[in-house]
C-alpha cells in the first residue's frame, strides 16, 4: 500500500490523483497547481467555468479560504451526517479556476482518516472532483471508474479499492448574505 507521504509527494509535484473521499471516488491535486488543475479539466472534459470542489480537513483550514462563514452555516457544518459541501459566496487566498469567476468556491470539510491525513501532508486544500467524465455517471466505488480514465493520471490510489459500498456525492448548499440555506443536492 502507498503511503500517505509518497502519495503527497506525488500531489507536490503537480501530480493528478484518483483516490477514494469521503463520498465517491475522486480525481484530485493541489489547489495551487494551476497546471494540474487544468489537466482535471482536459482530462474530464469539463467546461472551464465549472470550478471543482475543494476538500479540507477542518473548519480552522476552511476559514483560511472563505472571507465569511455565517453563524447558521457553521452550526450546520457541525451537524450534519452526511458530508456537506457548501457553496461560499466569497473565496480568499484562491482564484478562478478553483473559485468561480463571480469569488464563490465549493468547499467541503472531510471527516475521512485516509483524506484528512493527506491534506495535512500536502498542508494545502484539493481538488476533489468525481473521478467520471463530464456527463457520465459517477462512479459509486473503485470498480466502476472508466480504466481509460485511470490511465490518464499520474496515480491510482490502492487504498480502498476492494470496497464494493455503494458512495453517494456529497450534500451540496449555498447560502444568503442572512444564512438562509438553499440545498441544491440533497
Amino acid at each position: 500500500m502507498q503511503s500517505i507521504a509518497d502519495i503527497a509527494k506525488k500531489l507536490n509535484n503537480g501530480g493528478l490523483i484518483i483516490f477514494p473521499t469521503d463520498t465517491i471516488w475522486g480525481i484530485g491535486c493541489r489547489i495551487d497547481k494551476l497546471d494540474s488543475i487544468k489537466r482535471i479539466f482536459a482530462i474530464k472534459k469539463r467546461d472551464f467555468n465549472k470550478p471543482f470542489p475543494i476538500i479540507v480537513d477542518s473548519v480552522e483550514m476552511l476559514k483560511q479560504y472563505v472571507e465569511d462563514i455565517h453563524p447558521r452555516v457553521e452550526t450546520l457544518l457541525n451537524l450534519h451526517a452526511h458530508p456537506l459541501t457548501v457553496v461560499y459566496p466569497k473565496a480568499k487566498n484562491i482564484t478562478a479556476p478553483v473559485a468561480h469567476e463571480t469569488g464563490s468556491v465549493a468547499i467541503r470539510i472531510v471527516k475521512d482518516p485516509f483524506c484528512n491525513a493527506l491534506i495535512k501532508e500536502t498542508g494545502i486544500p484539493l481538488v476533489a472532483t468525481s473521478a467520471n467524465f463530464s456527463g457520465e455517471p459517477f462512479p459509486n466505488n473503485f470498480s466502476e471508474i472508466d480504466v481509460n480514465l485511470l490511465e490518464l493520471v499520474d496515480l491510482v490510489v490502492d487504498h480502498r479499492q476492494n470496497e464494493k459500498s455503494k458512495g453517494k456525492p456529497s450534500v451540496i448548499a449555498s447560502y444568503d448574505d442572512k444564512g438562509e440555506l438553499e440545498f441544491l443536492r440533497t
